[in-house]
């Protein structure tokens, strides 16, 4: 069986990684699809979310990364996937997810969605917040992979890290 793990991964985050790491576990093959979502403003682009996520998930030999910018349902038809893979933290994502799911399979009816808890330790955490405390000089290695982690200086340089001087 083949899944889809959708997402704008700006950035990809260890709770990310705990999902795309134990759904690699659950399906043959794991495609990590990674939206270029116009709507929003992202941190960073399209073409470094993808690279970013490869060298984050190289060492998991059944996951596949992949930019998309269609409607994720004709996405996961060009690529025979009918499953989806979501990750649900607290009740507030469940209702959010619930309406997804639904739109999902009223659009493509063999499209499933499977949720899975992260753990517990990656419960609280998200890319919004990840954002938000490198942009004020925090510290986020802890948070995503080191790949990730070597971008976010980058991209950061003095603006966020030199604070913590």
């Amino acid at each position: 069986m083949k899944a889809i793990y959708p997402g704008t991964f700006d950035p990809l985050t260890n709770g990310h990684v705990d999902i795309i790491e134990r759904g690699s576990k659950m399906f043959s093959s794991l495609l990590v699809a990674i939206a270029e979502n116009k709507r929003k403003k992202p941190l960073f682009s399209i073409a470094e979310r993808v690279e970013m996520a490869r060298e984050s998930l190289v060492h998991i030999p059944n996951v596949r990364v992949e930019p998309f910018s269609n409607l994720m349902i004709h996405f996961m038809k060009e690529n025979g996937i009918n499953i989806v893979l979501r990750g649900l933290r607290a009740v507030s994502d469940f209702e959010f997810e619930l309406q997804l799911a639904l739109m999902n399979r009223k659009m493509y009816a063999d499209c499933e969605t499977v949720f899975l808890m992260p753990s517990s330790k990656y419960i609280f955490l998200s890319s919004s917040m990840v954002r938000e405390i490198a942009s004020l000089g925090g510290d986020v290695s802890c948070f995503v992979p080191s790949p990730v982690f070597k971008r976010i200086l980058e991209k950061c340089k003095e603006d966020c890290y030199d604070n913590q001087k």
